[in-house]
């Protein structure tokens, strides 16, 4: 990755943009203000804020580059979950493949980092996008991009659009995972159709296969692992056809955050094709897991062998309001929580130095500003207290916050993540 575009990160000018900083800090850098290692809690820094716990984050990252490692695949995260540059470094250090990403606004981020393989798990039709990919392809030899193709349509608009580039854009066809499902081709016959539409095409290269499982209908261990069976069958017929012929790679791609333990399981069964396969997996909620829809979905809950993640994500609010016994307010709602699949979880209480346990507190609902706390007899919570809250589904956590202070665990902050969304 390009490590100059990296640096310059920290030469950017902390100010009114950016949530949750110290209001004392305007001017500094991004750098400066790292190096000053302010503590979350007393540092000047004001609520609502996100924080990354630099612990779990570190942990995360280490523990599924074993893991994918350990089960022979390789790695591409799917970087729309953070759209943070930093964390696509550490994953490519970790060794990541490449980065998955899903629109071309994210591509065009990734690339003004330096990342040299992207794979794109959508289908692409824009011309204007796809004119920008093929000038990005003859400017960079080493740039390796990959994106879905679902319909013969689909591939007459990219061909009208790359006619007379330099370099083929690579193309995986992507398997529906059912009726119902998200994109996709529903039929094997149909995938044969556009395969064969791909190979009419010069400014197209069919490479493999993909698809995501997390979209199965009804999703269980047997439903996803007969969808990712029917997966690899299609890449072995396609093989045979004779249709991947004078490739150095074949790619067969899936993998989401709640069933890569399938995935794993059912690529090790891959068998040997007329070149050797790049087992791709996508996961990308990981690095910094949640509080609510990943907990109990996670492979890493059903094998708990493997390990286990850590959830990363911790917004910090202040009770602004008690009208009651049985209620209060914090400061922080829809502008600053993920709340797509969960509410908010309290997690903890700080008082004057101390933290505990937020016993008797729940969050019932979201405002714009405010999160709407239900409190138990038992509840210990004063206005002005500060209360931690995990927090589910990380993609729409990251795309609130443009800089994001990673914390020590005792409050330390060691570095700021930016991001891009």
């Amino acid at each position: 990755m390009a490590g100059e575009a990296l640096a310059r990160l920290a030469e950017e000018r902390v100010d009114h943009r950016f949530k949750g900083l110290p209001p004392d800090a305007d001017g500094l850098t991004v750098g400066e203000l790292a190096a000053e290692r302010r503590n979350l809690f007393t540092g000047g820094f004001t609520t609502p804020v996100l924080a990354l716990s630099a612990e779990h984050l570190e942990h995360n990252l280490r523990l599924m580059a074993r893991y994918t490692t350990r089960h022979g695949l390789a790695f591409a995260p799917h970087g729309k979950t953070s759209m943070a540059p930093q964390l696509f470094q550490r994953q490519v250090e970790r060794g990541a493949w490449g980065i998955t990403l899903a629109v071309p606004h994210q591509v065009r981020v990734a690339r003004a980092f330096g990342v040299a393989r992207v794979f794109l798990a959508n289908e692409l039709v824009d011309p204007v996008a796809l004119r920008w990919i093929a000038a990005e392809l003859a400017a960079d030899p080493d740039f390796r991009f990959v994106c879905y193709v679902d319909s013969v349509r689909g591939v007459e608009q990219m061909a009208a659009a790359l006619d007379g580039a330099a370099r083929p854009v690579d193309v995986v066809v992507e398997l529906a995972a059912g009726d119902g499902a998200r994109t996709g081709v529903r039929t094997e016959a149909e995938c044969a159709a556009v395969a064969d539409a791909v190979a009419a095409t010069p400014s197209l290269r069919l490479v493999g296969v993909a698809g995501y499982e997390g979209e199965v209908p009804r999703a269980d261990p047997e439903r996803v692992r007969a969808w990712l069976r029917r997966l690899v069958a299609l890449a072995a017929d396609f093989d045979r056809a004779g249709r991947f012929e004078g490739l150095d790679e074949i790619v067969v791609s899936a993998g989401g955050s709640a069933w890569f333990d399938a995935v794993a399981d059912v690529f090790a069964e891959v068998p040997d094709l007329s070149a050797p396969v790049l087992k791709l997996l996508r996961s990308g909620a990981y690095v910094s897991h949640d509080d609510g829809h990943y907990r109990e979905l996670t492979p890493f809950a059903r094998v708990p062998e493997e390990g286990a993640l850590e959830p990363a994500f911790r917004l910090w609010a202040q009770v602004v309001s008690r009208p009651s016994a049985e209620q209060a307010f914090a400061n922080a709602g829809k502008r600053d929580a993920a709340y797509d699949l969960d509410l908010p979880v309290a997690q903890v209480v700080r008082r004057d130095k101390v933290v505990r346990p937020a016993a008797g507190i729940e969050v019932t609902a979201l405002s714009d500003q405010h999160a709407w706390l239900r409190t138990a007899p038992e509840a210990e919570l004063e206005v002005g207290d500060w209360l931690g809250l995990g927090l589910s589904h990380p993609c729409t956590s990251f795309d609130k916050w443009q800089l994001i202070p990673v914390a020590e665990a005792d409050g330390t902050v060691v570095e700021y993540i930016r991001t891009f969304f």
